[in-house]
């Protein structure tokens, strides 16, 4: 009760500051008309990169470059941690977006702004991205998305956790309210034991804070390569000694200096007896370039944005670094840093970087953001301290006259943050751990549950009644019956599953037969049989019957009556056992096994039963499964808590993982490897019940494409649906129209003519599963033995 109302208030607040909100995001826009740019995203109206990727990934919130920076080294670990998974990553400011697109590309699958705390907002982005987990990076509690975020079944994880000195008394009073937000997480892993404290001090729960160290010891160097412009800048002038001032800062309160102007008067001081000193100076805030370079006038000084290869400095001089993300690779040029936000009472930012690379660290009081490191710095004589902005020049003029001393800091800086790092990896392990302790689902909207929620308990009973009719009227037939279906509407792996079955009966000496529904095949016929290997239209068997008999392994049986058209194929080609694609639900043919896929992407199918979510009976129906398959699955990964869900229905059916993988393309003469399809250039096209599959197998074998359009599933292609494709791939200078193998039984005659010079090419897949024998064994047991139903 408390809880909800502690929320309530929080919302209440939140609507009566939604006026002033709005002017602030004005405000904001009038200064920089970038903050109007995908301002949706802060809406919840996530990019199209996201709604395209499946359910199941990690979703990663760092605020600003800094947590960039850092999240790198996390999300590819993630990345090879959780292979197909995909990783999205949301963040605050104008910068961190800038700075996440330059270094993320190939890492994240997509970046856009965090939404506003409200919850229309976080919903939003949860229904398109639906992660197994959410990590926020250091400090950011969000009420409301905290919330929402384990109401869509996620894991919530804080990583790098710390709060300043600076703010842990106020979260320490305000600990009435944070401690409802901190309860949603699952796990908080610190920086440090004092920042375990404040945690606690906040309201977090005990067992769910634990210690993992700073992510920011993990950074590496020699990922950061100064770009090639200032390198040769850097050649040209030949500067005797490099001075860098990093990040520095406006005054945080009245009397506080500006570190600007402490730097520069600390520079003209310096460079009366340093003829050949470069100071690069390089202001945390984009919106102050213009601002420090009006301060530089009268010195030599030159701004890198305009940096070309024939710019010149005379010395002493000035590089205004007025760029984003380019600070942490240009320390290894440096011979002192000064480290910014240091003198003012800002906290100070960190001093890592340059410590990897060796070099000796200049700070003012203030470091009340990185405590702990400073103390030990400090400690260790691996950090020079200065009390004000009036001892700048003397420390930095000390140093670059001391060499010796100057390289005994920056070792000792560089061996202790060696032997700090680490963190990023036990961050991992907690992601991966809870990733699958995790079972997404989907978060309807209200009208959504107003209006579907009666039309599902319709369908429920629908679906009872109906059950109950087909188990009063079933019937056998003269032979095995082993039956492949879901108990969701759309797409679980059905048709992979069905021909990796047949084969491997086959192999084993078994005579199997194929026994479909046909759905949406254009015969007037209620029972269609088609021999091994015969030839059938499309139009005459459906577009999955037709890849069963394609695949030549058995006689083929279509009809909506399955016991109609089981007895047929049973007088006309006596299988030894037929394989029964999609028919968990239709009991009135008997059965001898059952297995029943669950997509693992997706393992609660909406959350209800149709038209609210895709479930077409009760998760009660599961007490019929002989054995279930987890589908989608990636090598490796935990499926836990999907499998402690199965199990709460149906204990003794045995669980198996299955995954497709990728053959070959083809265009039904040639073949090519699965991640080099022909072509120049390629756009994708699919008509699936879950297009996010074809799209991330996509993406997992490395293929690129300049455009993805989604059918719906079983779609039949029309003559002008491909010459608009063909339009698509002339315009973008795309050679290859790429599909998968189903779609490809629904494409029109004469399709190679329509799309060309463009061709079109479906990608042949195959069924891994693991304890493949075990399967087997359970299903010949059912196909040989003289007794019905194991």
């Amino acid at each position: 009760m408390a809880t909800k109302l502690i929320y309530f208030l929080y919302r209440f607040l939140e609507l009566a500051a939604l006026p002033f909100i709005l002017l602030y995001v004005a405000a904001r826009g009038a200064r920089d008309r970038r903050y109007f740019h995908s301002f949706g995203e802060r809406l919840g109206f996530v990019p199209e990169s996201c709604r395209r990727k499946g359910p199941g990934g990690v979703w990663v919130h760092a605020v600003s470059v800094g947590e960039i920076l850092t999240a790198i080294q996390l999300l590819r670990t993630i990345r090879s941690a959780l292979p197909g998974a995909p990783v999205f990553v949301s963040t605050t400011t104008l910068a961190g977006r800038a700075m996440a697109e330059q270094k993320l590309a190939g890492i994240a699958d997509a970046v856009f702004y965090f939404p506003f705390d409200y919850v229309s907002c976080v919903r939003r982005v949860l229904r398109n991205i639906r992660p197994a987990v959410a990590v926020v990076l250091e400090t950011e509690i969000w009420p409301n998305c905290f919330r929402e975020v384990k109401r869509s079944g996620a894991a919530l994880l804080i990583v790098n956790g710390r709060i300043s000195d600076r703010a842990a008394p106020r979260y320490a009073r305000l600990r009435w309210f944070f401690r409802h937000a901190l309860a949603h997480a699952d796990r908080i892993v610190v920086q440090t034991p004092r920042d375990r404290e404040r945690y606690l001090a906040a309201g977090a729960s005990a067992e769910k804070v634990v210690i993992g160290g700073n992510m920011k010891f993990d950074f590496e160097p020699q990922a950061h390569p100064a770009p090639e412009v200032v390198m040769n800048f850097i050649e040209r002038v030949h500067p005797s000694a490099v001075w860098i001032a990093a990040s520095t800062m406006p005054p945080a309160e009245a009397d506080d200096p500006d570190e600007d102007d402490a730097v520069i008067a600390a520079f003209r001081s310096l460079a009366a007896g340093r003829p050949g000193l470069l100071l690069m100076l390089a202001p945390r805030r984009p919106e102050r370039f213009d601002e420090v370079a009006s301060k530089l006038d009268g010195l030599s000084f030159v701004r890198r944005a305009r940096l070309t290869d024939s710019s010149r400095l005379d010395l002493p001089g000035v590089l205004l670094v007025d760029t984003i993300g380019e600070l942490s690779s240009l320390f290894a040029v440096a011979d002192v840093v000064f480290m910014g936000g240091t003198l003012p009472h800002r906290g100070g930012h960190n001093i890592l970087e340059p410590a990897f690379h060796s070099r000796a660290v200049i700070a003012g009081p203030h470091m009340e953001n990185f405590a702990a490191i400073a103390e030990e710095f400090t400690a260790a004589g691996a950090l020079v301290r200065i009390k004000d902005g009036g001892e700048l020049a003397s420390a930095v003029a000390d140093l670059l006259d001391h060499p010796e001393r100057r390289r005994e800091i920056g070792e000792r800086a560089f061996q202790l943050a060696q032997n700090r790092r680490g963190a990023t990896r036990r961050a991992a392990d907690e992601i991966v751990s809870l990733a699958g302790c995790a079972i997404p689902a989907a978060l309807p909207s209200l009208p959504e549950r107003l209006i579907l929620w009666p039309l599902a308990r319709l369908w429920e009973a629908g679906s009872r009644l109906r059950q109950r009719r087909m188990r009063r009227d079933q019937r056998r037939v003269d032979a095995k019956v082993i039956s492949v279906g879901a108990i969701a509407v759309g797409g679980a792996g059905k048709t992979p599953f069905v021909l990796w079955l047949a084969a491997r009966l086959k192999e084993r000496g078994l005579n199997p037969a194929f026994l479909t529904r046909g759905y949406r095949r254009k015969s007037p016929e209620p029972v269609t049989l088609i021999p091994a290997g015969g030839p059938a239209a499309t139009a005459r068997t459906g577009d999955e019957a037709q890849l069963f008999v394609r695949s030549g392994l058995g006689p083929v049986a279509i009809g909506a009556d399955r016991v109609r058209a089981a007895q047929a194929l049973v007088e006309r080609h006596r299988p030894s056992v037929i394989v029964l694609d999609d028919g968990f639900q239709h009991q009135r043919l008997a059965r001898d096994l059952d297995i029943v896929l669950i997509d693992s992407l997706d393992p609660l199918a909406g959350g209800d039963l149709f038209p609210l979510g895709r479930l077409r009976e009760p998760w009660d129906a599961l007490q019929r499964a002989d054995i279930l398959v987890l589908t989608r699955t990636a090598p490796g990964r935990s499926y836990e808590a999907v499998e402690r869900m199965l199990r709460r229905y149906n204990s003794r059916a045995p669980a198996f993982h299955a995954r497709v993988n990728p053959i070959c393309w083809t265009d039904g003469m040639g073949e090519w490897p699965p991640e080099a399809p022909p072509g120049a250039g390629a756009i994708a096209f699919c008509g699936l019940a879950n297009p996010a599959s074809f799209w991330n197998t996509l993406d997992a074998v490395g293929v690129r494409t300049a455009m993805r359009f989604a059918f719906g599933d079983h779609h039949t292609y029309r003559p002008v649906e491909l010459l608009r494709l063909a339009q698509h791939a002339r315009r973008l200078g795309a050679g290859a129209l790429l599909t998968t193998e189903k779609d490809a039984m629904n494409l029109p005659d004469g399709a190679a003519q329509l799309v060309s010079p463009a061709k079109v090419y479906w990608l042949k897949i195959g069924l891994t599963v693991d304890r493949e024998e075990e399967l087997l064994a359970l299903a010949v047991r059912a196909s040989s033995s003289s007794s019905h139903r194991l």
